[in-house]
């Protein structure tokens, strides 16, 4: 299937898995990959990127499973243990996984230092994985500067989980905007709603967007839904987010850099 347009940010799961971290977990429903090819569908998308959900800790079984029957349309994200063995890196790469995330809202940053630490990353380089991070702008720095010092390639969800009342002007934000000179770094222009109620999480990412586009380049940003908008089931939409790709990026050849070339290189999808 020729790539026209990629959702890089999406999730399924069903309700009756096993659910490690009940914190972020949803009720009541199940996201099926069947439900997520038809948002694609619907929504003129032909490919997309399934991030395994941190509720489902490092079981990726079921985002997996995906992967190996949609192989032409989907790549994926997976959670691993730092412990993990070469060869089972080297199974989630044959179904079509393209790095680890880190989602570490929450969370301490990981002891990079550490052996299993040491061990593992140079085991993602050399697969050529990008590292998924997930994390405030103000807890971005100790995450990132070690990654990229290990060579690895980073994507930074949300537009970087700026703070709901600094917006643009949040030093972490800052700190992204400086990663750009590395070309390492990717930014996921996606769910601003999680960066701040009532409109301000959307009014941060139209002021970031200049910015971004100005550290980074166009090559360097991509665009995802976040469906099934866990925690967010009841104010967001798949149709709302993508259409605000189109306000924050209004010349549509600029659309189709975030949209299709961009993600088309850095999650290896054919030509």
């Amino acid at each position: 299937m020729p790539v026209t347009a990629v959702d890089c940010h999406a999730h399924v799961f069903r309700r009756d898995l096993p659910m490690p971290d009940r914190r972020r977990a949803p009720s009541g429903y199940d996201a099926t990959p069947q439900d997520y090819l038809h948002m694609l569908d619907t929504h003129g998308l032909s490919h997309g990127v399934l991030i395994q959900p941190s509720f489902l800790g490092t079981d990726n079984s079921y985002m997996v499973e995906a992967l190996r029957a949609h192989p032409d349309r989907l790549r994926g994200v997976a959670v691993v243990e730092t412990g993990i063995t070469p060869d089972a890196l080297q199974a989630l790469a044959a179904a079509g996984v393209v790095g680890i995330r880190l989602n570490l809202i929450g969370l301490p940053t990981p002891q990079f230092n550490s052996a299993p630490w040491r061990a593992l990353l140079p085991q993602l380089k050399e697969l050529q994985w990008q590292v998924e991070v997930h994390q405030i702008a103000s807890q971005l720095e100790p995450v990132i500067d070690p990654l990229l010092a290990a060579g690895l390639n980073v994507v930074v969800d949300h537009f970087g989980r700026p703070d709901e009342t600094l917006g643009v002007n949040d030093p972490g934000f800052r700190y992204l905007l400086s990663t750009g000179r590395s070309r390492q770094v990717w930014v996921k222009l996606s769910a601003a709603y999680r960066n701040g109620g009532h409109g301000a999480g959307e009014a941060t990412a139209l002021a970031a967007l200049p910015l971004l586009k100005a550290s980074h380049g166009l090559d360097r940003l991509i665009w995802g839904s976040d469906w099934p908008h866990t925690l967010f089931e009841h104010s967001a939409d798949y149709g709302t987010e993508r259409h605000l790709l189109d306000r924050w990026l209004p010349d549509p050849a600029e659309r189709a850099i975030v949209l299709r070339s961009t993600p088309q290189a850095l999650f290896g999808f054919a030509a």
